[in-house]
């Protein structure tokens, strides 16, 4: 099968990468300098160091190029949330097309489904998600991720491009959820990270262990009363694109959005945070318009308020966890 993946970032060269032995895939990068340095390093330095390319992998910076080469197959976009719009828009057709991306648009609060609807009425379309650290796929390390789409055909064809040995692919028609889950759980994760800067200080009244889990509990019931106002299955967000992904992001050394959260505990600034990172942390971006959303729909999200009051600086991280804890006791459920 011929794949084209536009996008050549950590998650998008992973992939290409796994899929690479067994399919014609060609990797297309916005920068001609860096496409250039993956074909002649066949590494990607800045986005996955020591990952070695396989000899099979084609890489390109001609747009046209790529999308040529996905035409009779599979296009995969890769970009971040904020370059789906341009990639769907420059598709010549109405080919099937996936994306990887997790968030929600900035400005209009759509997700990646509602983009494509809008841009693209009625070409097949959906989202290849769950928990994964792209290192961990790239080094064919054990994951299984999920393809959402309303189009059955798309589906198994996904499952074709990338199930293998290391890489379990499920199927969903359930396309709301599996991007609900994949956008809100980046917002989670910082706050996961709030409460592990903030006991890294050694204080022994800080939240530990138990804050955490319930942190990542209730957080999972915010994520489920979002999803369900858009109109997605409450039984996707007790899978991989949901508790899966959540676990992971919040809990695994490697999230980026963990990290957000830590060194903002730790004092750092968010403008010096995200430099620091050097790729996309996409819950620093999501996080506003998930809540925006939220409260367009009537949902409570007090996890993802008092993320985003502490991004704008409205809330020191201890005032936000002490906020959360304040809350008045309730019967537990789906309810805020």
């Amino acid at each position: 099968m011929k794949i084209a993946v536009l996008g050549a970032g950590a998650w998008g060269t992973a992939l290409a990468v796994a899929a690479a032995p067994r399919h014609d895939v060609l990797l297309w990068a916005r920068d001609v300098a860096q496409a250039q340095a993956l074909q002649e390093e066949r590494e990607n330095q800045r986005y996955l160091r020591d990952i070695p390319l396989p000899p099979e992998l084609k890489v390109t910076a001609d747009h046209d190029t790529a999308l040529a080469h996905g035409c009779d197959g599979l296009t995969v976009i890769a970009t971040p949330t904020a370059g789906l719009r341009e990639q769907l828009a420059a598709l010549p057709d109405q080919r099937p097309v996936m994306w990887l991306c997790k968030g929600l648009e900035a400005g209009s609060g759509a997700l990646g489904h509602e983009i494509a609807r809008e841009l693209r009425p009625g070409a097949p379309c959906g989202v290849l998600s769950g928990p994964s650290f792209a290192q961990e796929v790239a080094r064919g390390q054990a994951t299984a991720l999920v393809a959402a789409s309303s189009d059955e055909a798309l589906a198994t064809r996904t499952v074709d491009a990338f199930h293998a040995e290391s890489l379990r692919i499920y199927t969903s028609s359930d396309v709301i959820g599996v991007e609900v889950g994949g956008a809100v759980k980046n917002v989670l994760a910082i706050a996961t990270g709030l409460l592990e800067g903030l006991a890294a200080g050694g204080n022994t009244q800080a939240p530990g262990l138990n804050a955490r889990a319930a942190l990542i509990t209730r957080g999972l019931a915010e994520m489920t009363r979002l999803g369900l106002a858009l109109g997605a299955r409450a039984d996707t967000f007790m899978g991989l694109s949901g508790l899966g992904d959540l676990v992971l992001t919040a809990t695994g050394d490697l999230s980026r959005n963990r990290r957000v959260g830590v060194l903002l505990a730790c004092g750092q600034p968010l403008q010096q945070v995200v430099a620091s990172l050097g790729h996309v942390a996409e819950g620093v971006l999501t996080a506003p318009v998930v809540l925006a959303r939220a409260r367009q729909l009537g949902v409570e999200m007090p996890i993802t308020e008092a993320v985003v009051d502490v991004l704008r600086g409205v809330l020191t991280p201890a005032a936000a966890m002490a906020m959360l804890m304040s809350r008045s006791a309730r019967a537990e459920g789906l309810s805020g």
